[in-house]
Order: C-alpha cells, then structure tokens, then sequence
C-alpha cells in the first residue's frame, strides 16, 4: 500500500522508551562505537534544523533521551515564542518539557481548554507523552465528552496512566469494538502504558486487520508489551519498502529494548528517508543507555534518620522542580524531640524520583524564640512570576506564640525573599506541614488551629486565614469551628466539585470531623462526623488530578480510653468519588504496631503520588520521616 507519509498526527505520538508504561525489569545494553554516537548526534542535529516541522521535533526528542536537552531548549523556545498555529505549539512545548522546561506543560493545558479544537489532540496527545496532566480537569473534561472520539482515546490515554481506572477500561473497550484507525491509537497506546493482559486483545486486531499499516502498529504494540511474535515481526518490518513502517519499527525498537535490531538500526543512519533516520539514532541511544525505572515500583527510603543530636525529623513537604527533580523539606530537631525543642527548616533533592538524595541544606534557620518548624513547599504563580515558590513554616516564640509566616523564591527554591506574616492574631496558631490550599479562583487558604495558650487553656478553634492577592497580604477569616474536650484541631481543607470547600479536623470524638463552607473560606457549617473512625491525630485529604476522586490518609485506629484515643498505627488511605460522602478501595501503607505514623505530606508528580511521613519509635523516642512514591493505580487495587 502507498502509506501518507504527509500525515503526521499518528505518527508524532510515538514515544520512546524514557515514557514507556509498561513495567522494566533488567535489560541488556547495546553498546555503541564512537563513531556510531557521533552519527547519531550528526543525525538528531541534522534533523533538529529541518524545515519538516514533525520530523525536526523527533529530532528533539531523540536529542533530548540521548542526554542533550540544553540544546533543544536554546534552539527550540524561541521557536515556541513565535509560533501561532496551536498544533506546532504543541509539538515545541511538548519537546520543551521534555528537556527540562516543565512550566511549558501551561502551554498544553491552555491549548487543551481553549474554545479552539484545532490543538486539542495534539494538546492531549502531548501531556500523555510527557507525562503531565496539571490538575486533571481539562483532560477529564475531553474524557467525558464524546464527539470527538481520537481526542477522548488521547485524554483516556493521559489520565490512564495516571492511574484513572475508567480511563483504562475504555481503553481496552475500544481495543475491541472501536473502527481499525481509532483500535490503531488505542493499541498503540496499550502498548506503553498496558499489561500482559492486553496481548491477546492485540492479536486478535493483528490477526483480523486487512490494512498493512494496522498490522504493522499493532505487531509493534505487541513487541513493546514484550511479544516474541511482535518482536520478530518488528524486526523484519524494518527492512520494510515502506519508508514510513521503517520510521515506526524504528521508534519501537527504542521502546520495545529490542536490542538485536542494533545492525539495522545503524544501517537506517543512512535511509534516504529523514525520519527513519532520526527515529533510528534516538532507538540506538536509548538502547545504549541504562533502561527506566519500572513504572509500577513502590519507592519507599527513610531519607531523614534520627541521631542522638537529632532525635526528630518530622513534618515534611515535597516540591516537584522545573527540571524534574524533588525537593524534599523536613524539621530537623536539637537535643529533643519535643514540640518546643530547637528546630529548623532543612531540605534534601533527589534526581531519580527518590531513590537518592543529595546533602541535606538549610532551608529556613531558626527565628523563633524556641523553633521553626511544619514546612509547606507550594508554587503559586503570580502576575510578575509565573514559577514563583513559596516556603510557609512555623515560628514558635513561646507557648502562646506561634505564627504562620511565607516567603517566596523565584530561582527554584536556591533562595528566598523576606518573610510575610500570614497569622497577625495574638496567640498560638497550629498549621500542619504541607497544608496550604489554592483554590479555583486562585484564592489562598491557610487552615489553622488557634488556642491563646496551648499550655494554660490547650482548647483548640480552627479557621482559614485568607489571601487573594497569591500570599502577599493575609486576613483572618470571619468564622471559626469548635468541637468538644480539645476542640477542633489541625485542620485541612479542600475544594469541592461544587464550588464549596470541606474543612476537615482532628478531635478526640474517635472520628474525623467535618464542616462545609460556601464562601470560600469565610464561613463555616456545624461540624458533622466525616464517617470515618480514628484516633486523635491528623488527616490528609486531597484531590487525585487523574480521577478527580478524593483520597484520604489517616490511622484507622481507635480505642477509647488509650492516650489519643489509640495508636497511630496502621497508615491507612481511602478513596471517594463523591466527595467525601462515601469512601471506597480503602488499603494500608503501613501496618507495623510498634511503630507509630503520622503528620503525612501528599503531592502528585506525573503518574505518581508522592508521600512523606512520620516514622515513629517509642521505645527511644526519636522520629525519622520516610519518603514514598506509588503509582496512582495502586489506591484502586
């Protein structure tokens, strides 16, 4: 058959290995000559300067997997600036993010929920391949609408491997009952972010497919799943007359770790077809270089262990930074583990996901008469700043003073500006670690727990304290809510499907409790129980961006009559997708009964959901904070 090769937008959303969904395990490297790098290198920067605008992004791509990122980035941004056409954005911002330059991926999402449809495949084919997809809801969004059908299998494609379940089971409903060029997508995207389970639904649509160029996508699926028969086929199809299947077998031989293509691959350096080419000498560089991580590891490392002059690490954050890696801030404790020992603001970043971690640096020193400590990393952009990050901890001066102060850095957390003061109120103002809120209108919410005197009145109220200018100036909110014994305490908030925001709050009522508020902050509802049992401990809630569901972490633990109403053992976490009315797939982190976990931290990054927590031992009364990251996927298991 004559293939189009005109026709890029299938072509385009061929990904390498680096993005690849299925799980790696150890794999062979080839190993590369001098001289066949410096011709890959000659090929990808050949290819970067082409006029053929697709081709030259493959470029980049491949450039960027094989260790040259600041180049695509200094020959591609001022492209982005000048491009008008939202198809080509995609492409540039794509190949930006993916060298390193993440505040790019706003480019996509605006694309994405923009009024035009011209990008919007392309808006979400993108955030698939680098995989980003901000808060979720543009591409549940184009999920749930049905028109366009290619744009719903991308948005599925994005948010499934994120871990959206729904997302996952339409895309297999389609592998099967879709029409062939539609089943092409979506067995092609199976490929990478699929299981064994989806090999045989890909056979059959191999077997059944009177088109050469179905046969030859889905022959490449099955090989990046790990198909002997889709790797034998892959293998023959790049010697194909076809220069187009050459380009395709080419890109998954990269994505398969198919390294006994290597002598074909160096033999299509030379193919008079340009994106055979590049597609060859992006697969030989991904072959030669160490193969990802699998995508479904649990990394779990205690990063901040305790010494006998720091007997306690405790109440973490993690920021994701532009350039991929992980900032992880913590309290770090002097000769005490008391809530009123020394303390300050440390940090420690990590380049592989967190599997390691560089030196620990000094965030914040301490101001305070006696601490600083309760860390939350958040970025809030503003008008003068699109990548501004703000740092807000805790200074405690005494027993009836504790304040909440913000400061904020425009160069990736290297440095910070003079702080703010966010609680101006006299008297002792308890916010956790990792708490800050931002709502939809770009409100700031910081919720807190306010007593005059935690030792001589030790009743806690708890509120919002407010701002909408992105944290330069604050207010006090107008409503505070109060419960029983100890009142309501270290509380944390988030915004609703509706438009309210759910506060929720520590008590020593054995529950969680909860209030609503419909002004966004201001005022409160009675409290009520969240339906769920616990001890007298912290909770965190927040939202997952690939499912929109709210995902729960505290200790399912109670028993009346024990000192804080129980153990905080075991960690548990739970999922609602009704907004907290109703909580489902419940499952346990952590389940040791000699250890206790607690004040936990929780950010998305990519297909990931990132945690820290407390790790404490009784027996020696020290603390350390452990670092975890899973895929969003294993809360619906």
């Amino acid at each position: 058959m004559n293939h189009r090769t005109s026709s890029y937008l299938f072509l385009i959303i061929l990904v390498v290995f680096s993005l690849s969904g299925r799980a790696v395990v150890a794999a062979e490297l080839i190993e590369l000559s001098d001289e066949n790098r410096a011709r890959c290198l000659e090929v990808l920067r050949e290819g970067l300067k082409s006029d053929d605008f697709w081709p030259s992004m493959h470029a980049a791509e491949g450039l960027t997997l094989g260790g040259h990122g600041e180049e695509v980035i200094t020959f591609l941004e001022p492209k982005l600036l000048g491009e008008n056409d939202d198809q080509r954005r995609c492409g540039l911002a794509r190949e930006l993010v993916r060298a390193g330059r993440r505040e790019y991926t706003e480019v996509l999402l605006d694309i994405l929920a923009s009024d035009d449809p011209h990008g919007h495949v392309h808006a979400a084919e993108s955030l698939y391949k680098v995989v980003e997809i901000g808060d979720g809801s543009a591409l549940r969004h184009a999920f749930a609408q049905s028109p366009n059908i290619t744009l719903r299998v991308m948005a599925a494609a994005a948010l499934g491997r994120c871990g959206n379940p729904e997302a996952m089971a339409f895309l297999r409903e389609q592998l099967v009952s879709a029409e062939p060029s539609i089943a092409r997508i979506v067995g092609w995207v199976l490929g990478r972010i699929g299981s064994s389970q989806d090999i045989p639904g890909i056979r059959r649509r191999l077997e059944n497919s009177e088109d050469d160029l179905q046969r030859v996508f889905h022959a490449n699926s099955l090989a990046a799943l790990g198909d002997k028969m889709g790797l034998e086929q892959l293998e023959r199809n790049l010697s194909s007359d076809d220069p187009g299947f050459r380009t395709y077998c080419a890109t998954f031989a990269g994505d398969a770790r198919a390294t006994q293509t290597k002598p074909e691959l160096i033999r299509l350096l030379e193919d008079p077809h340009l994106d055979a080419r590049i597609r060859a000498a992006q697969s030989l560089l991904v072959l030669a270089a160490t193969p990802p991580h699998d995508r479904l590891e649990d990394i779990s490392e205690l990063v901040f262990i305790p010494t006998e002059d720091n007997p306690r690490y405790t109440e973490g954050s993690v920021l994701d930074l532009q350039d991929g890696s992980l900032l992880f801030a913590v309290t770090e404790f002097f000769g005490s583990g008391s809530d009123f020992a020394e303390a300050h603001i440390i940090a420690r970043q990590s380049s592989d996901g967190g599997r390691t971690w560089g030196k620990k640096r000094i965030l914040q020193k301490n101001t305070g008469g006696l601490n600083c400590m309760s860390v939350t990393l958040r970025r809030l952009p503003s008008s003068d700043h699109s990548h501004r990050i703000a740092l807000f901890y805790l200074q405690k001066n005494s027993h009836s003073d504790l304040d909440l102060y913000v400061k904020f850095s425009t160069d990736e957390a290297r440095s910070f500006g003079s702080p703010i003061l966010v609680t101006d109120d006299p008297g002792y103002h308890v916010v956790n670690n990792d708490r800050i809120t931002r709502l939809s209108s770009g409100r700031l919410l910081a919720p807190a727990a306010s007593t005059p005197d935690v030792t001589k009145v030790n009743h806690f109220v708890s509120r919002c304290y407010i701002s909408d200018d992105n944290g330069l100036s604050w207010r006090k909110g107008k409503e505070a809510v109060d419960l029983p014994k100890r009142g309501a305490m270290e509380p944390e908030v988030v915004e609703l499907t509706d438009g309210r925001v759910l506060m929720i709050m520590r008590n020593q009522l054995g529950t969680i409790s909860k209030s609503y508020s419909a002004d966004g902050g201001d005022t409160w509802s009675q409290p009520d129980n969240l339906g769920i049992t616990a001890p007298e401990a912290p909770s965190t809630l927040r939202r997952i961006p690939s499912t929109g569901d709210l995902l729960l972490i505290w200790n399912n633990h109670y028993k009346p009559g024990e000192g804080h109403g129980g153990k905080r053992s075991p960690l548990n976490v739970a999922v609602s997708s009704d907004d907290g009315l109703t909580w489902k797939y419940r499952r346990t982190l952590e389940s040791d009964p000699e250890r206790s976990y607690s004040y936990v931290s929780l950010t998305f990054v990519g297909e990931r959901a990132v945690l820290t927590y407390w790790v404490g031992d009784s027996s020696k009364r020290q603390w350390s904070t452990k670092f975890r990251s899973l895929p969003v996927s294993w809360f619906y298991q």
